[in-house]
């Protein structure tokens, strides 16, 4: 199988994603067909790995999927010389309740697929310590190997010898130190980075990034670190398609789509019609459903409320079809968006549902739910498992709720979701369809 490394860290904020991102450009300049992977949730780096190494990046989360789809999205990297794959947050953060295969953790991934951990660090502030730091995460836990380390942002030339030569007591090998660099840094928003699309530059950016990775990394020891990946050898269950001809919301304001369900509908022979509703673009009008998925409608609300080709082709579509919003796609299903500064914007009056930004709250988490009401290709009944994260408050939400919600400590959540007739939103994201815990 296809050799891989999983690039971590021990907290987030180190530097693992633009160092991710400069491996990914560095080694596809070198010729290389480099399948990159996220673990966890996140549904904005994927974007940015896909600019940098050509190729669509998949999400393996071990507390929202099982053990069979996360082996069978290595098929992906059949084709590929290397896998590079992300962390999430800290090498062994995760949620306090396991999920079917583990809590969602990076060290899971890493342990499930044999790849050896590469830790990111930011050294600023420390020097010797941070060998105490390495040493702790290589004996953690023992299904998993800490393979080295990689230096960021280095002070000084003295800076990097004291560090090396405690890691080098503690036999923990160094893949190279990164000075401080305004080079490394990309524009964030709430807990992410701003979307990929959004960057005009990003390409030139991540040239840079890679630049420097290849000046201050030992990239040929990076890839002889990684090892084969041994994935478990289970029978896939792919997430129904909503539709055998599916219409998807895809611009700036409705993004976050994970790239596995795309994959898993297309296999299962449902055709993907992308439209803009920022283009005032209607989808599809021979489409079996529509899908609008979740995106930053709130910075785009007073367009989308004059897309009126978009909005009455929704309309008309919600008569005899299924529509079905996810978090932002929801909102824009409502009666209305207030927007930061209070203005509110009339947006398709499928749903009762009317949410607000002028009083932001974060709402974020593993979410697992019970339908009851069919949705998106699952009956009422059905188990999923997915992701919140929004700032949003809701003010009104009248309609029937779509599911029961918990999070991932079995707590019940307010945001249940709600249908009207064929129309279907939720604030959670699906990643698959899950089992009882």
């Amino acid at each position: 199988m296809t050799p891989g490394l999983l690039i971590a860290a021990p907290r987030s904020g180190s530097g693992k994603t633009t160092v991710t991102l400069g491996l990914l450009r560095a080694f596809t300049r070198a010729g290389l067909r480099v399948q990159p992977f996220k673990s966890g949730p996140d549904y904005i780096d994927p974007a940015f790995q896909q600019a940098a190494s050509g190729r669509p990046s998949f999400n393996l989360d071990s507390w929202a999927m099982g053990r069979a789809l996360i082996g069978a999205l290595t098929r992906h990297a059949e084709d590929a010389d290397l896998i590079v794959a992300e962390g999430v947050m800290g090498l062994f953060d995760g949620a306090s309740a396991a999920g079917e295969s583990g809590n969602g953790s990076s060290a899971d991934i890493a342990a499930m697929f044999g790849w050896p951990v590469i830790l990111v660090m930011d050294v600023s502030g420390q020097s010797q310590s941070a060998a105490a730091i390495a040493m702790g995460f290589r004996n953690l836990r023992p299904d998993m190997a800490v393979a080295g380390v990689i230096l960021n942002r280095v002070a000084s030339d003295r800076h990097e010898r004291l560090i090396r030569a405690a890691m080098a007591e503690a036999g923990i090998p160094v893949f190279g130190a990164i000075p401080r660099s305004d080079a490394l840094s990309l524009p964030a928003r709430h807990l992410g980075l701003v979307q990929a699309t959004e960057q005009a530059d990003l390409d030139a950016t991540v040239d840079r990034i890679a630049d420097l990775i290849i000046t201050h990394l030992d990239l040929p020891a990076i890839r002889r670190a990684a090892r084969p990946t041994s994935p478990p050898i289970l029978l896939e269950k792919a997430a129904p398609p909503p539709g055998q001809r599916l219409a998807i919301a895809q611009d700036t304001a409705f993004s976050f789509t994970y790239a596995h369900l795309l994959s898993d509908w297309r296999a299962a022979g449902a055709e993907i019609l992308p439209f803009s509703p920022l283009a005032d673009e209607a989808p599809d009008a021979a489409a079996d459903a529509v899908w609008l998925p979740g995106g930053y409608p709130e910075l785009h609300a007073g367009r989308i409320a004059q897309a009126g080709r978009f909005l009455s082709a929704l309309r008309r579509h919600a008569e005899t079809r299924p529509i079905h919003g996810e978090c932002g796609g929801y909102m824009v299903l409502g009666e209305a968006l207030i927007d930061a500064h209070g203005q509110s914007h009339a947006m398709a009056g499928l749903l009762g549902l009317v949410t607000s930004f002028a009083e932001r709250r974060l709402h974020l988490g593993y979410r697992r739910a019970r339908l009851l009401a069919p949705m998106g290709g699952f009956p009422a009944g059905a188990l999923l498992n997915g992701h919140e994260f929004h700032y949003s408050t809701i003010l009104a939400q009248p309609d029937h709720p779509l599911a029961t919600v918990t999070d991932a400590e079995d707590n019940a959540i307010a945001s249940t979701g709600s249908h009207r007739g064929r129309v279907t939103g939720s604030f959670f994201h699906l990643i698959a369809e899950g089992s009882a815990p």
